[in-house]
């Protein structure tokens, strides 16, 4: 991922700390750092800038994470997610104060985490949070595991994943086709492959990659998808056929 999402973990507990740290690297997301005090945190956040912070509700020390989060929001609009293990209604209610993105229950599985974090990543686009943006490519898709959010004007567009046909590479640019709209973003089809969910799109060519569920004929030179023909390389038939037959 070219800019991934920066996440902070605040967690006293270090060995969960560096649990959670291991699943968000394997999901993609780069880890800033953990940190075991809401003081080191707020330090660390003037510091480093990350875009999202996981934020153990009872940490040891002067500030639990609901004044820590306070505080935070004071100097910068940072979202904020609450991991907690047990809380009554009277902290439930101050931690509503600072308007969080979600709270993760502990013990929690790693879909819990994924399905939090990709939540959050969604609602900081659609409001537009433009620091998480590469603001030297304006049109740089943000690739999530159901959608792609597309930057057009002033706008995030979103495009579900399963309503892609295909890409087509068009010299540094490539070209999305879908059952919405048609975009040209400002990246390599080598760049959004990487980003793409590999068990739904296969790179067939130089030019083009495909979502295997669309492809709906293939020949010897080419595949069919939505009636177009897109040339198929010799040396990846093999591969698009053991995938089909997979899918």
């Amino acid at each position: 991922m070219d800019n991934p999402i920066k996440i902070l973990i605040v967690e006293d507990e270090m060995i969960i700390g560096a649990n959670i740290s291991l699943q968000l690297s394997e999901l993609g997301y780069d880890v800033v750092g953990i940190v075991p005090r809401g003081e080191e945190a707020l330090i660390h956040v003037e510091q480093n800038k990350p875009d999202i912070v996981l934020l153990d509700i009872q940490l040891k020390g002067e500030l639990d994470g609901i004044e820590t989060a306070k505080q935070m929001q004071a100097k910068r609009d940072i979202p904020i997610i609450y991991l907690t293990a047990n809380t009554d209604e009277y902290h439930f209610a101050r931690a509503k104060e600072t308007s969080p993105h979600a709270f993760i229950s502990k013990p929690f599985k790693k879909l819990d985490l994924q399905h939090a974090i990709e939540l959050t990543i969604s609602r900081m686009l659609m409001n537009k949070d433009e620091d998480i943006i590469p603001k030297d490519n304006c049109e740089s898709p943000y690739v999530l595991s159901d959608s792609i959010f597309v930057r057009r004007n002033d706008k995030m567009i979103k495009i579900l994943i399963n309503d892609i046909y295909y890409f087509e590479a068009d010299r540094n640019y490539c070209k999305i086709y879908s059952k919405t709209r048609e975009c040209l973003l400002v990246m390599t089809l080598k760049d959004i492959d990487e980003k793409l969910p590999k068990e739904q799109f296969l790179r067939i060519h130089r030019s083009y990659i495909v979502n295997l569920s669309h492809v709906d004929e293939v020949a010897g030179s080419h595949v069919v998808v939505l009636k177009k023909a897109i040339p198929l390389s010799k040396a990846l038939r093999g591969k698009l056929l053991d995938r089909l037959q997979t899918f």
